[in-house]
């Protein structure tokens, strides 16, 4: 039997590969556009590093990753999430010294032992961006505005923007107080899970997926009702900066992500038909982490944007274009005097930037136009032992059927022609 791919993961092959590409082309274009710069921590931590970070009552941290001891039997954790690892550096590297705020951004796979389903994987891959030391609204609205600007750009549609302030160490404890008294008749009704966060996080509850939760809460008190003046204010300049800049979004009170992290503002995009995952991306702010992971008191806000998930709602929206990964055009050259001047004409051609192939297995000329009708070429370019000893080569079109006689210099002036006409340029 065939050795298979873990479950939960996937091969990404030619032709998918390019929209990956794509996508991450886009991403440290903006990202050099605001002002961020790249980041790459390793792909395993500390254990101890995802407990403090993330927190002990998350199901990230209960249930879901991938621990094991080393041969110094150590406990090694491989990283679940991104922003825990940047805090990690950013005190270990004593980025805290330097100008401040540091703004920095990350793209890689991330790993969790989760049921596989559409939209869902084992190993995953985010990009994220993180601002540190900085606690004003504005850096907040940054933070929203630029990944509202990247779906702008790739032409995603049907987004939703939704925004929350969970409060803060000083009105947060009002809040579960209320929200405790508030769930405590249906104590016994609520799922397993909820009934273990209801000491620890019941705020954790409002973001049970359980249908019976959910109907429990229905009507429950939210951190809205109990903001202290300094999240009020906050929340308050946040909306109008958005509303400044044009994002559009919706103040969703059950908003309180999935992170023990955040505090303040709570975010999430969400999109509709990818599968188990409406969200697309979250983020908020968490302005006591970085001290929870042995650093001093640093304010920070960032989010996380599932590529998977991005990728699928781009495919479903039906603007992500896929002529990136077809040929422009194939040189079909018969015999090995052809071969070598086609070999030659494609190099020139290739160094101009252009998409062309030639074939590599020496086939027949009925062969190779299947080939180039596999990879959608849109034109192909015929050259035997005849058209070489005339000096001329035959370009064909191959979605019109129409094909013309050129001199070798006046081909390769033809196709860039049509390839800048076509809009490539």
């Amino acid at each position: 039997m065939a050795i298979q791919r873990p479950k939960g993961t996937q091969d990404l092959l030619p032709g998918v590969v390019e929209q990956w590409q794509g996508l991450e082309e886009q991403i440290r274009k903006i990202c050099k556009e605001y002002g961020y710069q790249e980041i790459r921590t390793p792909m395993f931590e500390a254990t101890e590093l995802f407990q403090r970070g993330v927190g002990e009552t998350t199901d990230i941290v209960n249930k879901e990753m991938y621990t094991f001891l080393d041969k110094g039997d150590r406990s090694i954790t491989l990283r679940p999430e991104g922003t825990a690892s940047v805090c990690r550096a950013y005190v270990e590297n004593k980025l805290y010294g330097g100008p401040q705020p540091v703004k920095l951004y990350y793209i890689g796979p991330m790993f969790r032992y989760e049921r596989p389903q559409s939209g869902r994987f084992r190993q995953f891959h985010q990009f994220g961006v993180e601002v540190l030391g900085a606690d004003k609204p504005m850096v907040d609205a940054e933070v929203i505005t630029l990944v509202w600007d990247l779906y702008s750009r790739l032409g995603l549609k049907g987004l939703e923007v939704h925004v929350n302030s969970v409060g803060c160490p000083t009105c947060r404890p009002e809040h579960k107080q209320k929200l405790q008294e508030f769930l405590e008749p249906h104590k016994e009704q609520l799922c397993k899970d909820c009934q273990s966060r209801f000491e620890k996080n019941p705020l954790r509850i409002l973001d049970c997926k359980n249908s019976s939760c959910q109907e429990i809460t229905q009507g429950a008190p939210t951190t809205l009702d109990v903001l202290c003046e300094d999240c009020a204010g906050h929340f308050a300049e946040l909306k109008r900066l958005l509303t400044a800049a044009e994002v559009v979004y919706k103040v969703n009170p059950r908003l309180v992500r999935g992170l023990d992290y955040y505090r303040k503002t709570a975010f999430e995009v969400l999109v509709e038909d990818i599968g188990a995952q409406s969200a697309i991306c979250g983020g908020g702010r968490y302005d006591g982490l970085v001290q929870e992971v042995g650093g001093p008191q640093t304010p920070g806000i960032g989010f996380a944007m599932g590529m998977e998930r991005v990728l699928a709602a781009l495919k479903l929206s039906q603007e992500h274009q896929d002529e990136d990964k077809k040929e422009f055009l194939m040189l079909v050259a018969l015999g090995e005097k052809a071969q070598s001047e086609g070999f030659a004409i494609i190099s020139r051609l290739r160094k101009k930037g252009l998409p062309v192939s030639i074939d590599l297995l020496g086939r027949s000329l009925k062969a190779q136009l299947k080939a180039a009708d596999r990879v959608q070429a849109k034109y192909a370019g015929i050259l035997g032992e005849e058209e070489l000893s005339k000096g001329i080569i035959i370009l064909r079109n191959l979605r019109l059927g129409e094909q013309e006689e050129l001199t070798l210099k006046e081909f390769e002036e033809q196709v860039l022609k049509q390839y800048k006409e076509d809009g490539n340029q």
